[in-house]
């Protein structure tokens, strides 16, 4: 078992899951009930959210945090997280312009630069305290 990967996952789930719960619960909420209220669910599908954060975490520790931290690269990490954050944000919100009437830009250019900044913080960090627990 690869106790540095499980480690880095850990580390980067607990990051990225208090970034976005600020940013979702406290920074953009009202931003969000604003341009896709008529969307939003009474409650969230938190199986679905969970396989979300799941997921996502362990494709930025595959592809992002962990090549970084072999080299102990946090500027790397940041630069490659923002771009996967980037990647991954835009197939969701670009898929939705194109295909879900009245999906608005704001929501897509907003998700897509906090889907490259949170994504890249949580890279970063993870590469910088991962390198320091060793």
């Amino acid at each position: 078992m690869n106790w540095r990967w499980i480690r880095a996952y850990g580390l980067a789930l607990v990051v990225f899951l208090v970034l976005d719960a600020l940013w979702l619960g406290l920074v953009a909420r009202g931003f969000y009930r604003e341009q896709i209220g008529f969307l939003l669910a009474d409650t969230p599908n938190w199986i679905a959210a969970t396989a979300f954060y799941l997921l996502f975490i362990a494709g930025l520790v595959h592809f992002v945090t962990a090549p970084a931290a072999r080299e102990n690269k946090p500027g790397r990490a940041a630069l490659n997280g923002a771009f996967f954050g980037l990647v991954t944000y835009a197939t969701y919100d670009l898929t939705n312009l194109a295909t879900v009437a009245r999906w608005p830009l704001p929501v897509t250019l907003a998700d897509l630069a906090w889907g490259a900044a949170v994504t890249a913080v949580t890279a970063y960090l993870t590469v910088r305290w991962s390198a320091r627990k060793r």
